[in-house]
């Protein structure tokens, strides 16, 4: 019995889209920050992850829950 060795792909998402990756050879946070000048609320996103799917590791940009306005 022999061993394969595969190559995983990196899959980034937000908000029901897949955004492409820019290469291994960037972090997932610096892929978020990265995405920041197309999408500003991912300056406070967290990233979930990886979750594998067969040969794809799925990173998840989750934006910070908050409440907008003043506290009475």
């Amino acid at each position: 019995m022999s061993l394969t060795v595969q190559q995983l792909t990196r899959e980034f998402s937000y908000n029901g889209m897949t955004l492409m990756d820019p290469g291994p050879a960037f972090t997932p946070d610096q892929v978020r920050d990265m995405y920041t000048a197309q999408y500003p609320e991912l300056t406070t996103a967290t990233v979930d992850g990886p979750e594998p799917n067969g040969t794809v590791m799925r990173y998840t940009f989750v934006r910070a829950a908050g409440a907008k306005g003043c506290y009475a």
